[in-house]
């Protein structure tokens, strides 16, 4: 009987009171909005900035040579410490944190060509683990360095998309030849579009990959440029950091402890700060929404104790006729709920519209694509709830409280 009744009187409000009520409606409408558009938007930065910091690989840590700070054993620091690929075999057989290993060889602005398109890019020499690790993913139809590959000595490339672009424009490179320094190498792979924002050597796209016995075969260096290491799903960085320092100490005698014997850029640690920053992003931007929500809630207070004003002598006859403080207080409080979910029912599909729609913008590149989760469903229902309660409980017990006398006096 409840529910009927108070929305026969919300309708007969809204007929009397347009504004006063379309504008009570318009703030928990806004307040909606808020949060729901600030959680969608914020997963949206926050999933298109992790996607770009995996681009260059999740779990990895490069590693390069340095040079003694500590003095080891009756040996003098100042010692250059320079990692050759046996280094590389020696951690992968003896690492029980480690999942995946790969030498890098790099020569820069090497001379590639195919037919009239002739451009100089940087060829890197590597393993087949290296995909993996550094999420170099062949397009469909393509491949990436295998194992054959290394043992055969194959002269094969892997090159990255933008390089495709720039040797083949609209042909399919895959099986095609072209001239890498002067010598003919078969393109195996095109890597597959990504984003990646950090790098240490330069963006993967515009790239040529190569196996690391051929890259040897061609200009035998003795010392790799750097190392990539993968960390195992349940094993931290740090213990495979620490575990490369003590395989490497016991080969090149360095003290363990000595951090300058070897630079290593974990990028779990950078990876770490972000989710936790973002997170603390996202908290910041629903508490902005949640404030904007309360303030429609203020709104519908102040309404409802005009509502209470007005309707002073209908609250005393009710009363007078036997109503119980229940019933007047359910009756009230039931009302701003309606307000409240009318003005949030609103909100939230209007909100739900626009990040539908929100692709055909062409932002993604500046803010990801926003989308709305159960939780952010959760908390705007909750939040709503709260308000709703908060909002209608005081005008209820003020209406509930009213003793029939003095309500019929004021009349």
């Amino acid at each position: 009987m409840i529910p009927l009744l108070s929305i026969k009187q919300f309708w007969n409000d809204l007929r009397r009171q347009k504004m006063r009520t379309a504008m009570t409606v318009f703030g928990i409408f806004w307040g909606t909005c808020s949060i729901v558009l600030l959680l969608g938007v914020g997963r949206g930065i926050t999933e298109a900035q992790l996607k770009s910091t995996r681009g260059m690989g999740e779990n990895i840590a490069i590693v390069w040579g340095g040079i003694t700070a500590k003095e080891f054993k009756g040996l003098p620091k100042g010692r250059r410490i320079r990692m050759t690929e046996a280094d590389v075999s020696l951690i992968k057989a003896k690492t029980q944190y480690l999942e995946r290993l790969s030498p890098e060889y790099v020569r820069w602005n090497i001379s590639l060509r195919y037919d009239k398109q002739n451009t100089l890019r940087d060829v890197n020499g590597v393993w087949p683990e290296y995909g993996t690790m550094r999420n170099v993913i062949p397009r469909e139809g393509s491949r990436f360095i295998n194992e054959r590959d290394m043992l055969e000595r194959r002269r094969v490339i892997f090159i990255g998309n933008l390089l495709a672009d720039d040797l083949f424009g609209d042909d399919d490179p895959v099986g095609k030849e072209i001239l890498v320094d002067g010598m003919p190498f078969t393109v195996i792979g095109v890597m597959k579009e990504k984003r990646q924002d950090s790098s240490y050597s330069g963006r993967d796209s515009r790239k040529g990959f190569i196996p690391s016995t051929t890259f040897q075969t061609m200009h035998t260096h003795r010392y790799i440029n750097q190392m990539i290491v993968q960390c195992k799903s349940n094993s931290p960085m740090m213990l495979g950091r620490q575990e490369i320092y003590e395989i490497l100490g016991a080969k090149y005698r360095f003290d363990p402890a000595d951090r300058e014997a070897l630079s290593i850029w974990d990028t779990t640690t950078g990876f770490a700060f972000l989710k936790t920053f973002f997170a603390a992003f996202q908290a910041f931007l629903v508490g902005i929404g949640i404030a904007t929500l309360i303030t429609g809630g203020i709104g519908v207070t102040n309404i409802m104790n005009v509502v209470l004003e007005e309707r002073t002598k209908e609250i005393g006859i009710k009363m007078a006729l036997g109503a119980r403080k229940s019933f007047v207080l359910w009756q009230f409080v039931f009302e701003t709920f309606l307000i409240t979910g009318v003005g949030g029912t609103l909100g939230f599909l209007f909100s739900w519209g626009l990040i539908s729609l929100f692709p055909s913008f062409g932002l993604e590149d500046y803010v990801g694509v926003p989308s709305i989760d159960i939780w952010g469903a959760v908390v705007v229902v909750v939040v709503l709830g709260l308000v709703g309660l908060c909002a209608g409980i005081f005008p209820a017990r003020r209406a509930a409280n009213l003793q029939p006398v003095q309500a019929l006096k004021l009349f």
